[in-house]
């Protein structure tokens, strides 16, 4: 981890407005750098997460990269354990199939009201989405690994354009938990499956099936591309007992 220039260890809770401002800013960037390691594969399932390291690598107080562990744990990224800290979470097959056929359930759901209910607004939002998804995807076939963090985020719009027509609180709630659980599945994924998979054609089917407004089509296939997921992680993850260390 390259080092970020923050307080040299001071906690600046207690040093005024811009001090609790200066804090919140460097939780926010630990946090985003951790998160970006985890999901990427640089900080490997089940490393050890050591308080003091990190504290000196970004130039923090302990209470502050205490924070951003915090809110990774929140996500289950990471694993707090008592007397022991932190640790990256670990994978397992059968942790990722249960939160896609979840998300499955609740996309494939919110997908369908949005067709039958969404107007013109909501369905440029897609049509912009998806344009954007496709260029990365474009990119990607010269070099997966260098665009998975670009094409995680368009791939999450593009998916988020798609329900945006539903407007239960908790139903996106609920969905949006799960897709933040299944990222660092979805970026091992689109890396090492991408000989193996037309993701583009997957999303493109999608994609027509909801200009279209044919919300049965658009339900099942969606349905179906979070699922096939599982199936090409299957012969590269180790079946395990479901939670998998998280």
């Amino acid at each position: 981890m390259g080092e970020i220039g923050f307080s040299s260890g001071v906690d600046l809770r207690s040093a005024g407005a811009d001090g609790r401002k200066a804090y919140k800013t460097a939780i926010e960037s630990i946090y985003a750098t951790l998160r970006e390691q985890i999901v990427s594969g640089a900080l490997k399932p089940d490393e050890r997460l050591r308080i003091d390291g990190l504290r000196q690598t970004f130039g923090v107080s302990a209470s502050t990269v205490r924070e951003a562990l915090t809110r990774l744990a929140s996500e289950t990224l990471v694993v707090s354990e008592s007397q022991r800290g932190f640790r990256v979470s670990s994978l397992s097959l059968a942790d990722f199939r249960e939160v896609a056929h979840l998300r499955a359930l609740l996309e494939g759901h919110a997908v369908r009201f949005s067709i039958e209910t969404g107007d013109d607004e909501w369905e440029a939002s897609v049509v912009a989405a998806y344009h954007k998804l496709s260029k990365v995807e474009e990119q990607m076939k010269a070099g997966p690994d260098q665009h998975a963090r670009q094409w995680e985020a368009r791939n999450s719009d593009f998916h988020h354009a798609l329900i945006a027509g539903w407007d239960g609180k908790w139903l996106l709630y609920f969905r949006n938990m799960l897709l933040s659980q299944s990222s660092r599945y979805l970026r091992f994924a689109v890396t090492t499956t991408a000989a193996k998979r037309d993701v583009h054609a997957e999303h493109k089917a999608i994609f027509n099936a909801v200009l279209d407004r044919n919300a049965d089509l658009a339900a099942e296939l969606l349905k179906h591309h979070i699922l096939s997921t599982v199936d090409y992680m299957a012969d590269i993850l180790e079946e395990t007992p479901s939670g998998g260390g998280r």
